[in-house]
């Protein structure tokens, strides 16, 4: 229970609340402060009018300076790319072979190519380029078309097995088990035999009968050394390198069903100066040729 003391003429105003002899003030708040309160709320409203403020049932409202982040961003990429002008029109006109001779085009080529690469590429090939099961590494120097710098352009440019580029790189393997083509115990032999190739030991009965399926099935792709063929695409067999797996189950889901990865073709998403840079990014990795 509160107690209500007596006031006095001069006393200070308060609330008439007491808790244990504390009283609690009644004065008004300082004048700067609340000038200060004002202030912010003139701030605050025109804050909303002149800039993107207020939710509407599709957007939002504009505000009257039309600003917008995306509009500040696609200001530095224009200022970017005046300031960049002159080097883009040197990388994409230049001969491909011309731009590791040149150092400061090289350097910039590949600074470039690394931006365009985390952009576009690293979602498949990895951030570090490493690769995963099924996208190729690219630190190494095992290529599929080949990996000097008319090679890796062209790749990239017209993709691999894409739908958007009459000119891609197109292979194709044939599905052995599935349509029929081999019996599985022929498969089962050819596997040893290609896994012989890289150095595993395997069966030698089954490796000599898979000599045999892989001569009269692979060879004319993967070459009769099982080295492969880059006119084809055909990856080598021998180098212990596997894009999907080099394990008696997989090799062996390989041959029975085989294998149909797709890379896009990247002129239709592209500038040229853009391909051109991250095709010197990629050589200059470490497999590059």
């Amino acid at each position: 229970m509160t107690k209500k003391s007596k006031k006095f003429k001069g006393d200070p105003n308060t609330t008439g609340h007491e808790w244990d002899g504390i009283e609690e003030f009644d004065n008004p708040m300082p004048r700067w402060w609340l000038m200060t309160l004002y202030a912010t709320i003139i701030w605050a409203i025109g804050y909303t009018i002149a800039y993107p403020a207020w939710p509407m049932i599709n957007s939002a409202t504009t505000g009257l300076l039309g600003w917008s982040t995306r509009g500040d961003v696609a200001e530095d990429i224009a200022a970017a790319e005046e300031a960049n002008a002159a080097i883009n029109a040197k990388l994409a006109s230049v001969e491909l072979t011309a731009i590791t001779s040149d150092a400061e085009l090289n350097t910039y080529a590949a600074s470039a190519g690394n931006a365009v690469f985390k952009t576009w590429c690293a979602q498949c090939h990895g951030s570090g380029a490493a690769g995963a099961k099924g996208y190729p590494n690219l630190l190494d120097d095992s290529w599929l078309w080949g990996g000097d710098m008319e090679a890796i352009h062209t790749t990239i440019t017209t993709g691999i097995r894409s739908d958007d580029n009459d000119d891609t790189r197109y292979s194709e393997m044939p599905a052995f088990g599935r349509d029929q083509l081999l019996e599985r115990e022929e498969i089962d032999q050819v596997v040893n035999f290609v896994m012989s190739l890289s150095g595993d030991a395997q069966d030698a009965s089954k490796v000599a009968a898979g000599a045999v399926v892989f001569e009269d099935n692979c060879s004319s792709c993967h070459a009769e050394d099982g080295t492969g063929d880059r006119e084809q695409g055909a990856p080598n067999l021998a180098d212990a390198i596997w894009l999907y797996g080099g394990d008696y189950d997989t090799l062996r889901e390989t041959v029975n069903n085989a294998r149909y990865g797709v890379m896009p073709a990247w002129n239709t998403r592209l500038t040229e100066w853009q391909i051109r840079a991250v095709t010197a990014y990629v050589h200059q990795l470490g497999g590059g040729e």
